[in-house]
């Protein structure tokens, strides 16, 4: 097949499932196209050593990856947001008319960064069959601020709900989010999931290394670990009172930074929980030591609807590096915990139920850890894991070409 590829990040940038995807692919003989920007995340500044220019390509056996310039956002505001993904679908829209004129199937991951630019190459492309691999529900853009038109956000909506209408086949990331794409267009007969898989060159069984030791653990306490972003996603605060209510018998590290992080740092404070303590964030390589070097990964998401129909990729990586996991989640990622027995859960954003979790997982000997990671390690590779992700899409874009394959031969026949 010829596959197109349509995402708005690519590696270099910390974009593992469409840049390993797309490997992959072409390693099982398929040739494949991808069209996207020049890499600017997650700072909002071109890399070092780039340049944004029209005409961009590398190749290598059977994969050419197409860049075209788009607005670099500089900052994190909604409108310097929404002017990057409008410059990236004019830049996408001229250049992929010609570049994936005669792909078999087009892949389209990331929405909704990459929404408008979809929109615009289906319009163009006719009736090339597209498989759609959400990894976030958006039913709406950001509100207006004060003063500002509705009109743009209208347009996103009405953009977004023609892809989903439109897709030869959707692809969500966790059980529940099929609910939510069906209820903003999707066809069901169209939904399946395929979990993401994580940067599998990283993260994988590790031994934990006297210097991941020293920089987490003070003593042989219980320790539980939280790596990733310290956001409002996440609810870091639950596990902070978790943590201080439990005192001297666990251990709670935050490794990592965001927008919360003060915050939860104050909060801290203010409880005088002496075992909580930050880590400033680290390399992707040095995580499955630190892994390794801790007791427990914490998942932690708050209470909203839209998060539980999300699998956060924290999972995926504790889970492929074999690491026991505490979830204060609900939703399918508190349902993978316990279908897998890799770890404890909880309901989310009930730091009472999360500190009963801390108190029975400083309490369960270690060799009973070492089966939930072995556990949570197995679970991974039958159903999160590069291959079998890259499996289902791969029969996803079979299945969807047939299909076209079909609809014009029934069209010829008339």
């Amino acid at each position: 097949m010829k596959i197109g590829i349509l995402s708005y990040h690519f590696p270099p940038e910390p974009a593992f499932v469409p840049g390993s995807l797309a490997e992959e692919l072409a390693a099982r003989g398929h040739e494949v196209r991808v069209l996207t920007g020049f890499p600017d995340y997650p700072g909002g500044q071109v890399y070092p050593g780039w340049r944004q220019r029209w005409r961009h390509q590398t190749y290598s056996e059977r994969l050419t990856v197409r860049r075209v310039p788009r607005y670099a956002r500089g900052d994190a505001s909604p409108g310097a947001r929404r002017a990057a993904w409008l410059s990236f679908a004019g830049s996408a829209s001229l250049a992929g008319r010609r570049y994936l004129r005669d792909v078999d199937a087009l892949y389209v991951f990331q929405l909704p960064a990459v929404t408008f630019a979809a929109a615009g190459l289906l319009r163009l492309l006719g009736r090339v069959p597209t498989v759609l691999h959400v990894q976030d529900v958006w039913t709406q853009e950001e509100p207006p601020r004060p003063g500002e038109s509705r009109l743009r956000s209208d347009r996103f909506d009405a953009s977004l709900r023609r892809l989903y209408r439109e897709a030869a086949a959707v692809a969500v990331t966790a059980p529940s989010m099929r609910d939510l794409v069906v209820a903003a267009g999707a066809r069901p007969d169209r939904v399946r999931t395929v979990l993401n898989w994580t940067d599998e060159r990283i993260f994988r069984p590790a031994e934990p290394g006297p210097a991941a030791r020293r920089l987490i653990r003070r003593d042989d306490r219980c320790l539980v670990m939280h790596a990733g972003t310290i956001g409002v996603r996440q609810g870091l605060e639950t596990g902070v009172r978790a943590a201080a209510a439990l005192g001297d018998r666990m251990d709670l590290v935050l490794v990592g930074s965001g927008g919360e992080e003060r915050r939860v740092r104050g909060l801290a404070a203010e409880l005088g929980a002496d075992n909580v303590r930050f880590v400033e964030w680290r390399s992707p390589m040095d995580m499955p030591q630190l892994y390794a070097s801790a007791d427990y990964q914490l998942v932690m998401q708050r209470d909203a609807p839209e998060l539980r129909g999300t699998v956060p990729g924290k999972l995926q990586a504790a889970f492929s590096c074999a690491a026991p996991v505490v979830a204060s989640t609900g939703g399918d990622t508190a349902e993978l915990v316990e279908r897998a027995r890799a770890g404890l859960s909880c309901p989310p954003e009930d730091w009472a139920a999360l500190a009963d979790r801390f108190w029975l997982a400083a309490a369960i000997p270690r060799a009973a850890r070492t089966e939930m990671g072995r556990r949570g390690r197995d679970a991974y590779l039958r159903e999160m894991s590069l291959r079998a992700g890259v499996d289902r899409i791969e029969a996803l874009l079979h299945e969807v070409t047939s299909g076209a394959a079909r609809r014009t031969n029934l069209a010829l026949d008339r």
